[in-house]
């Protein structure tokens, strides 16, 4: 009769615990739900966006026009800005998901990393440079971050460019801004630290640039693609695109190269 007690005890606590188990269990369920659909919803509205603002960016050709006639922008910068002053170019890059404005905000550099780009809080963020960079995409080396989301959204797709034949038919990709069109030849892909890139190397000093841009062309990295019989000058402007790793610490980086600047309509 002295075990009877216990054993209810016993008996209480199996529940309790069995209890919480199952409301933390429908808790990350729920949340689980939210998220997905939150990002669905992101990516929506981002693919509305591209549609009104950028309909015909798909059928831009995908090398660099030697047309010397001005062509026109396919981006709608007067409506985009409309809807966020902070937004100042558009990325794209055939044959992935990467079709989206990107942003810098004036008072919170990381403000865009769990925001929209009409300012609500969204797990997918939006793509965004720094203060340290300029909006006119002089600077030597300029970057622009993405989430890697698991729906393929963002800059996940930059991984496709770890697939060597992926890689290799695929060399550019575009920035477009007001008046100016500007192809970037593909320079390599590779994993990285996570180390803070504009505040962790002096790219005024031509020796630290030039060394980035050799590495570059030779990075120390399980990971990595390189374009073969492409030189890298400190003449060149360099756009980093950078994601987080799929496991672990640390970043995937696909370098840029600007080849043309274009002026538009």
């Amino acid at each position: 009769m002295r075990d009877l007690p216990m054993k209810r005890n016993r008996n209480k606590f199996l529940i309790t615990i069995l209890i919480i188990t199952i409301i933390l269990l429908i808790c990350c369920i729920v949340y689980v739900m939210y998220r997905m659909n939150s990002q669905q919803k992101t990516q929506q509205e981002y693919n509305n966006l591209a549609s009104s603002v950028a309909p015909s960016i798909s059928n831009e050709v995908t090398t660099p026009s030697i047309d010397e006639a001005l062509a026109d922008n396919p981006i709608d910068f007067t409506s985009l800005q409309k809807q966020n002053d902070e937004i100042y170019s558009w990325i794209y890059i055939p044959d992935t998901n990467i079709n989206y404005p990107v942003c810098r905000s004036n008072s919170n550099d990381n403000f865009y990393l769990d925001h929209d780009i009409y300012g609500n809080y969204s797990f997918s963020g939006s793509i965004y440079s720094q203060y340290c960079n300029s909006i006119y995409m002089h600077d030597r080396v300029t970057v622009l971050y993405g989430h890697n989301m698991a729906d393929g959204s963002m800059f996940a797709d930059l991984y496709k460019f770890t697939d060597s034949d992926f890689f290799n038919n695929h060399e550019y990709f575009y920035i477009y801004r007001p008046k100016h069109k500007l192809t970037y030849r593909i320079a390599s892909v590779y994993s990285y630290d996570d180390r803070h890139i504009m505040n962790s190397f002096d790219f005024d000093k031509d020796e630290v640039f030039q060394e980035y841009l050799d590495y570059i062309q030779n990075p120390r990295s399980f990971t990595k693609v390189v374009r073969d019989n492409l030189e890298l000058t400190t003449n060149d402007k360099i756009v980093t695109l950078s994601t987080c790793l799929n496991s672990g610490e640390g970043r995937l980086l696909l370098q840029g190269v600007l080849i043309k600047d274009e002026l538009t309509k």
